[in-house]
């Protein structure tokens, strides 16, 4: 087991992009820290410069780690070696809670496996729809005057009002979270009369669209339709890959992005895992 120092996650970045669509959770990762972006993470491979499994998990030496909630994500050709990597060779921290996020499901019967063997419970947190763009040429144009005035980016200040609103926030770590995204990635939002954002749309740390939301009272005027919109072409731009995990349960947002262009693998599902610590 290796972990990967600056020049070698570029050469990981060129790699993980010829496993696309199905790398993509890693791959955003990679892409992010590669352009300089604040992490808390590290990443690991079975084995150098060829690899089968790849695993970002946080960094044990960065200080900045406790303020966020210890996420762990994961890509594998060779589901033996990721088994072996997290039994054997220890590869994440089984001390405390985790989150497994955008995971082949197809892993779970073995993490299951191991979760149990160390008297883990390991809950399924969310199902998800990996939503992927295939281009600026299946995004329709965006005609609409009005709302175009009204876009604008989000600051600081917005980060209170958008974790109180984010289905996975609320509390302080939310709060940190929603700041640094702010702070070092992308957002678009509409702004009311009083230059207050009342829909906006952000950016993960994995490079994924994300809490996408419009204050109820204005909903219904297709203000999370331009944002996707904008953010898509946006990114596009500027050479981030363009996509989104979109929960299962939520069909307004998965038909929303299908009538955009966004493209599904059927063949392929992922989820979100929470290994809690026996008691």
């Amino acid at each position: 087991m290796k972990i990967l120092n600056s020049d070698e996650l570029k050469h990981a970045e060129i790699c993980l992009y010829a496993h696309l669509p199905k790398s993509l959770k890693v791959y955003g990762f990679v892409f992010a820290i590669n352009r300089g972006k604040p992490s808390t993470l590290e990443v690991v491979v079975d084995s150098w410069p060829v690899f089968t499994t790849i695993i970002v998990r946080p960094d044990p030496n960065n200080d900045r780690a406790k303020n966020f909630m210890k996420k762990v994500t994961m890509y594998t050709t060779n589901e033996e070696i990721l088994k072996r990597m997290l039994t054997v060779e220890n590869a994440i921290d089984w001390s405390t809670y985790f989150l497994v996020g955008g995971c082949d499901v197809r892993h779970a019967p073995m993490l299951q496996e191991i979760a149990a063997s160390r008297d883990f419970h390991m809950k399924g947190y969310t199902l998800v729809h990996l939503m992927t763009y295939p281009g600026p040429e299946h995004v329709p144009e965006l005609n609409n005057s009005n709302i175009e005035l009204k876009v604008s980016v989000l600051n600081e200040s917005h980060a209170d009002v958008v974790n109180k609103t984010w289905k996975f926030g609320g509390d302080e770590k939310g709060y940190q979270n929603i700041l640094n995204l702010i702070t070092h990635f992308p957002t678009f939002c509409i702004i009311d009369e009083n230059n207050q954002p009342v829909s906006w749309i952000l950016l993960y740390d994995y490079c994924a669209l994300g809490i996408l939301y419009t204050q109820p009272e204005h909903r219904g005027k297709g203000y999370a339709k331009a944002l996707v919109t904008i953010m898509a072409k946006k990114l596009h731009s500027q050479g981030y890959p363009v996509y989104g995990f979109i929960e299962e349960c939520n069909q307004p947002s998965y038909k929303l992005f299908k009538r955009l262009g966004f493209a599904e693998d059927t063949s392929y599902r992922a989820a979100w895992y929470e290994f809690i610590t026996p008691v």
